[in-house]
């Protein structure tokens, strides 16, 4: 990259963009060779603009639970006079925080830890459901649209939501062929990614560090260009120069045409003066809004002014901590620095000037497309259109099913475990035995599938991430998780082929069950409570330990809910719905007993003898039972074997169209 400069005004052409190549770029070295001449660089014209007026968050305590605290409560309740000491408190989060964020610039949000950085970003990118969230947020006067942001922005998390099995150029390159239009050529949207040359190891190999994975992370969000990048705590973890690198970075992406909103925790003075603008928080409260050139001026008007021989961003921090720990708090400070942005603009009305004004939303955005932002944008003659999704549904599938294959078969150690798990069972000769066998096997199989549980929670985690902008559909996931599923399926069901043929349907029913809990449940360990004991409770109820008509009444209703219920009985019809064929004879009924180690003369006098007790005719070759009695005796007289099989494949269709409900409805990513 070596300083090369890249033209902005070149429509759509991804390779236009050098912003991801250079964020790619700087791993190790002292970062001679990748420059970025920022000064000569000119700065988009500030037509855009995020305004935020009077927001303001609060969220509730829970109170003290005890005994005590119960009795109290219960007191209080049944008294006239309210125990307001049980209530829970509501701590305020963010307290009437207004400011604006220019294209072109970087506004970053300091303070210190619980400050409510974090906070105010997710309030600006419409992470704080609506009725929690008091203010407003503008673009271009405009309030802001929820699904238009969601277009046009990105937002970079704290943590680093990465596949392991994939490599970096991988990583990078199905972002972008989900974010990235059709239209655009593979080899462009290669160009786009510009990878270092350490692109084929993996994440947690030897080699790559965290501050690479964060990069990574990174370089995921940016590669469409949005217009509005939000960022969480980007430098967090990095060393101070890989932390310069990337805010040289972000800076060049601002001078390009973008908006840059990121929280910072304490930048250093080389960062400090490639920020824009700066957004001191104490608790919730803003205490300093300007540029950081203010920064000494201000400090002097309030009694406190910076030394020489210290930074301004470590003595505003360090001033503010100890603000916050003195008796009177920081209450000085807030009022003084609601008084000096009074005065300020009072100043700039008499002297007449005036901010910059803005052009319409429509017309921004149409420029900032014109000049090579918003890739996944559509251009049509002089207006320009912002597509919901970069790329329809049928492409979203084919990537989404590509990349699960991808960590499928990069993830052979899970597969052996669950082959093991079903290669362990033998086939058993007598009835009794058959019948335990075939419910160890429908229970194996299930459990073999619960195994799967903590990758597809880590999935879920990713497609949150991706879908919290419109990388793709929620129903687009669904389908290919889906179809990715069916070969390590098919193939654990295969050893099962011989004997139990019924076990791809109940692997494709135990599949769609844990896939669902992953979507309504968040942790690995809840997860595997839960798919333990409701696969458990759907054993006991499937018929054979306790036949259907042994089960109470008011416990029926599990017995037909039970996903073991139905492939155990297509197995049962698959084995024993045979009229000509006699499971049991004569000789056989001692096999169970102490006396199957007798001589077969000895048996063949005791069957002699039996029949002249019972008044029937019964010889060694006599049979005493045969496949529909043992179905009769097990309660099984319903549905056809292929009618268990149809149920049991619902079942799977109704637990992933679950799954899908519980997307749409539980990965909003939101704060109450």
């Amino acid at each position: 990259m070596g300083g090369e400069e890249k033209n902005y005004d070149s429509g759509n052409d991804a390779a236009g963009a050098a912003s991801l190549g250079e964020l790619q770029g700087f791993l190790g070295g002292d970062g001679g060779n990748h420059v970025v001449k920022l000064e000569e660089m000119p700065a988009a014209s500030p037509s855009l603009v995020l305004a935020f007026s009077g927001l303001s968050y609060s969220v509730k305590e829970p109170g003290r639970r005890s005994f005590l605290g119960r009795r109290r409560r219960r007191l209080a309740a049944s008294s006239p006079v309210e125990d307001l000491r049980w209530k829970a408190k509501t701590k305020t989060v963010l307290d009437s925080i207004s400011g604006e964020a220019r294209k072109g610039e970087i506004l970053a949000v300091l303070g210190a830890s619980g400050s409510g950085k974090s906070t105010l970003i997710d309030a600006l990118a419409n992470r704080i459901a609506k009725e929690s969230l008091k203010g407003s947020v503008t673009i271009n006067g405009k309030i802001l649209d929820s699904e238009l942001l969601k277009v046009i922005s990105a937002y970079v998390m704290q943590d680093d939501l990465l596949f392991p099995m994939l490599t970096v150029e991988e990583t990078l390159m199905y972002s972008a062929e989900f974010r990235l239009p059709r239209t655009i050529s593979r080899a462009k949207k290669k160009a786009r990614v510009e990878l270092c040359d350490d692109h084929h190891r993996r994440r947690g190999a030897p080699g790559v560090s965290g501050g690479e994975r964060r990069r990574v992370s990174i370089g995921t969000d940016i590669i469409h260009d949005p217009i509005i990048l939000f960022l969480d705590e980007p430098t967090s973890g990095l060393d101070s120069t890989s932390a310069f690198m990337l805010v040289r970075v972000l800076k060049r992406i601002a001078r390009s045409g973008s908006i840059v909103i990121m929280s910072v925790h304490q930048p250093s003075y080389r960062i400090l003066r490639l920020l824009d603008q700066l957004l001191f928080l104490s608790r919730g409260q803003a205490v300093y809004s300007g540029n950081p050139d203010d920064l000494i001026q201000f400090f002097a008007e309030f009694g406190q002014p910076i030394p020489e021989s210290e930074t301004r961003c470590e003595f505003a921090l360090d001033l503010i901590r100890e603000l916050e720990c003195s008796p009177k708090g920081t209450g000085a400070l807030v009022d003084f620095y609601r008084n000096w942005e009074r005065t300020k603009h009072q100043q700039q009305h008499q002297h007449h000037q005036t901010r910059p004004g803005f052009s319409s939303l429509q017309e921004a955005i149409n420029d900032s497309i014109a000049r090579g932002k918003l890739v996944s944008g559509l251009v049509q003659g002089t207006k320009a259109t912002v597509a919901t999704f970069a790329n329809p549904f049928w492409v979203e599938m084919w990537v989404l099913t590509k990349r699960s294959f991808t960590n499928i078969l990069r993830m052979p150690e899970l597969l052996a475990i669950r082959l093991g798990a079903v290669l362990v069972t033998g086939f058993p000769k007598g009835v009794q035995e058959r019948l335990g066998f075939f419910a160890f096997a429908m229970t194996t199989t299930f459990f073999a599938c619960i195994e799967a549980l903590p990758v597809f929670l880590y999935d879920r985690c990713v497609f949150m991430r991706e879908t919290a902008y419109n990388a793709y559909r929620r129903s687009s996931y669904v389908l290919s998780n889906s179809v990715a599923s069916v070969p390590s399926l098919l193939l654990l069901s295969a050893v099962f082929a011989a004997t139990t043929f019924f076990a791809v349907a109940c692997f494709w029913a135990g599949s769609s069950f844990v896939t669902f809990l992953s979507g309504v449940l968040s942790q690995v360990s809840m997860g595997f409570t839960v798919a333990a004991a409701t696969l458990a409770y759907f054993l006991l109820f499937s018929g054979f330990f306790i036949t259907r008509e042994r089960i109470p009444t008011y416990w029926r209703w599990f017995h037909y809910l039970s996903l073991v219920k139905y492939p155990f009985e297509a197995v049962m019809h698959n084995e024993f719905d045979d009229s000509s064929r006699c499971l049991i004879t004569g000789s056989q009924i001692f096999d169970n007993s102490p006396l199957r180690d007798l001589p077969h003369g000895t048996k063949k006098r005791l069957l002699a003898a039996m029949s002249e007790v019972l008044h029937v005719n019964i010889s060694d070759r006599t049979c005493l039972a045969r496949g529909a009695d043992v179905l009769r005796q097990q309660g099984i007289t319903g549905l056809s074997k292929w009618g268990c099989l149809l149920v049991t494949v619902a079942w799977g269709f109704f637990f992933r169209v679950l799954f899908y409900f519980s997307l749409l409805l539980g990965s909003k990513n939101k704060r109450r």
